[in-house]
């Protein structure tokens, strides 16, 4: 069995820019490096609740214990508090893979 972490966020108004380069220099290859598979990211143009999610990320480990390993690190909490300087409504959770779609 594999596990999802699932999160979702908006982008600070008049932040894109500064989110997108920080996302493809730092955030990617810092989740990766910590053993975090990334499989899917998409960005929604148009969301009903104005401060509902406009991402969602995935990233997939094959071991609870090493997904709480990442998620407990210095160098996951370091990362995640540099995206909140981009980002805001941000959330998290970690699911069992079941190869369907999950939210």
């Amino acid at each position: 069995m594999s596990y999802k972490l699932i999160m979702n966020w908006n982008i600070k108004p008049g932040r894109d820019q500064d989110y997108f380069e920080f996302v493809v220099r730092e955030w990617i290859p810092t989740t990766s490096r910590l053993g975090l598979q990334t499989v899917g990211a998409w960005y929604s143009i148009y969301t009903r609740n104005p401060t509902g999610p406009r991402i969602m990320a995935e990233a997939l480990m094959d071991e609870m214990s090493d997904m709480r390993s990442v998620l407990e690190s210095d160098e996951w909490r370091d990362i995640q508090v540099r995206l909140l300087d981009y980002v805001e409504h941000y959330s998290q959770k970690v699911v069992e893979t079941d190869g369907t779609f999950q939210l």
